[in-house]
């Protein structure tokens, strides 16, 4: 059976990540977290060798005019909540899973299971995986699981009852009854 698939530790880590890069940021620099200093910023020693590196400075940088949402050129502590909350509650595209869930010390197999099952778990077809996507789908896989072995248990138990042969340990049925995969 397979194991409930948790997404709470993919986005933590990446709300943690945006936060401390933005803190870091924000106190190498006195006017605050602009596009100039995240540019200056990936070629500061000091931050490049931090925990982060560039991975979080540069995707501020690349959606730098979404996280602005007041246009003043300088991204504040609120706009990055309201970034953080906004992964949380409509989820996480694709390209975000890529570029910072590895870089937020997310677990190699969580984020390789999301991203080769991206499709499954978003359900909405809104192309972002939330944690409740993430969790109904591990749910869902287990319930999907646990049907596919009670199946073939009821076949293999009615396979007694027609047994055709001391050496051969099913029947003519499981061929129609058994699945493919789990047979």
């Amino acid at each position: 059976m397979s194991k409930r698939l948790d997404g709470t530790s993919l986005f933590t880590g990446i709300n943690s990540g945006l936060m401390n890069s933005f803190t870091l940021l924000n106190g190498m620099y006195e006017d605050g977290v602009t596009l100039e200093n995240l540019a200056n910023a990936g070629t500061n020693t000091n931050f490049i060798n931090s925990a982060y590196g560039t991975t979080f400075s540069s995707y501020l940088m690349n959606n730098f005019g979404t996280v602005d949402k007041n246009a003043d050129g300088t991204i504040s502590a609120d706009e990055i909540q309201n970034l953080m909350g906004q992964m949380a509650t409509q989820g996480l595209t694709r390209e975000q899973i890529l570029s910072l869930g590895g870089a937020s010390g997310l677990s190699g197999s969580l984020q390789e299971t999301v991203l080769s099952h991206f499709d499954d778990i978003d359900t909405n077809n809104d192309g972002k995986v939330t944690n409740q996507e993430i969790q109904s789908y591990g749910i869902n896989s287990s319930l999907e699981q646990q049907k596919i072995e009670d199946k073939n248990r009821i076949v293999n138990n009615m396979s007694m009852f027609y047994d055709v042969g001391a050496d051969y340990e099913g029947s003519m049925l499981d061929y129609k009854y058994l699945d493919e995969d789990e047979g």
